[in-house]
């Protein structure tokens, strides 16, 4: 999802301060990562509030987006999809931290992946080789222990 920055009327207040540290201090480690992340306020077509954590410069694309509609928090992916959503901005918060870990499932399965692969070369490569080379060794010890 991309986020479109529209001129701002300068009165309106869509968060509060409490709201927006429980929201900040969620995505904190994401924002202080160093590579150009930040976040920005906006609103809804009907006037809801929202919260925008914008991606790596240049582009800033929206990676998460927290709206207040009505009494309750909605948090959504930068794809739009709904991630979570209840009326306790702390829970939000938490999934929204949630959501920013990095995912150790998909090094896993790489790694599972790796070491299956490793173990099929292994098998189906070596294996026959090295299974030649003893049965070509049984026949020859007799005949090389004569020289011996």
């Amino acid at each position: 999802m991309s986020v479109v920055a529209f001129e701002r009327k300068r009165n309106e207040v869509l968060w509060s301060e409490t709201e927006l540290d429980t929201i900040v201090a969620a995505l904190n480690v994401a924002i202080a990562s160093g590579d150009g992340r930040g976040w920005e306020t906006g609103m809804t077509e009907q006037g809801d509030a929202q919260l925008y954590l914008l991606g790596p410069l240049p582009d800033q694309a929206c990676e998460l987006c927290v709206s207040r509609i009505g009494g309750r928090y909605i948090l959504e992916d930068g794809s739009g999809r709904l991630l979570f959503e209840h009326q306790s901005l702390a829970l939000v918060a938490l999934h929204a931290k949630a959501a920013m870990r990095p995912a150790w499932s998909g090094l896993v399965a790489r790694v599972a992946l790796l070491w299956c692969t490793i173990r099929h070369v292994i098998e189906d490569r070596l294996e026959p080789v090295l299974a030649e080379s003893e049965e070509m060794l049984v026949h020859l010890a007799p005949q090389l222990a004569a020289f011996a």
